[in-house]
């Protein structure tokens, strides 16, 4: 069983458990004969209850299975998670007022025991018959000091967790860590001191030849600056650089494509309908434009916009980016770029799973071959799908300089978060309003 299998059982089998428990002592309160007055009042105390109780149980780590992996930390932690639960749930049938009133008090102790049971119970039959199959994490550290040291010793200690320590290099030459890397089947580096190190670092970042997870042991000034991603023992390790996200992190992110980008088609149709009938009036036919792009993988897609340019723009020029003040740029198109109206019709690029809502601005090939040459980790941007918007767009404009660009897409790459989407799109939404950054 897959560590994601196991906390979806475990949600499952905790919200199902929790229920029968309170079930099973609520008609055990009345022996069988229940009045509708104090139905009403279960009817109501009931989903309030089962979410508690996977509140608690999050609160005592028993969905990490880490921290309940013999017979007494299963036992502890549910024994706390569950008297905690009956507790809550006893201060809110207290304040529900006249909607729990005649919720029966002496239902929670006939609860809490037969919750123990069960919660400690079926854990217990996971840890004897159950097996969590533990992505394999081939660690290398990297360091001469004292705490290099205590690292593999905790990584050595966690082997039945999926780590395995595979050595320790006190300074190896970025080439001697890629042969390392590809020889040892690494894919985990933790940096033990990284001050005097951020050249290295960088560099092993930036190269194109691994893809691995980089940690490093914080010092106080990158504490000031970032936040902590994992505790190994009692060292705070702080991620870098990773191999991308989790199965059900990119699961719930396409979701969140799917459904952001239909809702925005829907609510846009309208406007969609004006900046067609506006680019026929200005310029005539075509109004949708098709334009090759380069997507995650490097994987070329034609992307879908509104056509802002005159006919045939780069017949004598080439390919080019745009500029301020563009000749080239109609005057419907001008409307269209200041208030992002043009790329609105990418959403249906999100909806074909070629580009997602948010993430890099995807670039044609010619741009793509030559900024590869160029700029130091630019390829790094292609190991996510392509965005409608993303940091760049909201804090820069058509003309920011693709360096720049860069350094914004690798910040959204290495942080990417739930809160930093709905801090981009709000964002956007500003952009969109005001015309800020537009050319």
């Amino acid at each position: 069983m897959s560590r994601f299998r196991f906390y979806f059982l475990s949600v499952f089998l905790d919200a199902l458990f929790a229920s029968a428990a309170l079930t099973a002592a609520f008609v055990l309160r009345f022996l069988g004969h229940i009045p509708a007055r104090n139905l009403h009042a279960f009817l109501v105390m009931a989903p309030f209850v089962t979410i508690i109780y996977l509140l608690s149980g999050w609160i005592y780590g028993l969905y990490e299975p880490e921290n309940i992996d013999t017979p007494w930390g299963v036992s502890s932690s549910a024994f706390k998670a569950v008297t905690l639960a009956v507790l809550l749930s006893v201060a809110v049938a207290f304040l529900g007022g006249t909607a729990t009133t005649a919720f029966p008090r002496w239902t929670f102790p006939l609860a809490w025991a037969f919750s123990l049971v069960l919660a400690i119970g079926w854990r217990l039959l996971f840890l004897r018959f159950g097996h969590i199959r533990w992505p394999e994490q081939r660690t290398l550290v990297i360091g001469d000091s004292a705490l290099a040291a205590e690292v593999a010793r905790y990584l050595e200690e966690r082997r039945k967790w999926g780590w395995t320590l595979a050595g320790i290099l006190p300074a190896p030459k970025l080439e001697a860590l890629h042969e390392r890397v590809a020889a040892d089947e690494i894919n985990r580096i933790i940096i033990a001191d990284p001050a005097g190190r951020r050249e290295f670092i960088e560099q092993l970042i930036l190269s194109d030849e691994q893809r691995l997870t980089v940690d490093v042991v914080p010092e106080l000034y990158e504490i000031f600056i970032g936040h902590t991603d994992t505790i190994l023992g009692d060292i705070p390790l702080m991620r870098i650089a990773s191999s991308g996200r989790r199965r059900y992190q990119r699961a719930i992110k396409r979701l969140f494509d799917l459904l952001l980008s239909a809702l925005f088609l829907i609510v846009a149709s309208p406007l969609l309908l004006i900046a067609t009938v506006a680019i026929l009036i200005d310029d005539g036919r075509p109004v949708i434009y098709c334009q090759e792009r380069v997507g995650r993988g490097e994987r070329p897609f034609k992307i879908i916009k509104f056509r802002t340019m005159r006919r045939n723009a780069e017949q004598l020029s080439g390919p080019v980016l745009a500029t301020e003040d563009d000749p080239r740029i109609t005057r419907s198109g001008r409307i269209l770029r200041k208030y992002r109206i043009d790329e609105i019709l990418q959403l249906v690029n999100v909806l074909k799973g070629e580009m997602s809502f948010i993430g890099p601005r995807p670039e044609r090939p010619v741009f793509v071959a030559e900024y590869l040459m160029s700029i130091a980790g630019y390829r790094e941007r292609f190991h996510i799908k392509p965005g409608v918007t993303g940091l760049a767009q909201v804090n820069g404009g058509y003309a920011t300089t693709p360096e720049r660009k860069l350094k914004y897409d690798l910040m959204y790459l290495y942080h990417q978060s739930f809160m930093m989407d709905v801090q981009i799109i709000i964002e956007t939404a500003k952009v969109v309003l005001t015309g800020r950054g537009a050319q």
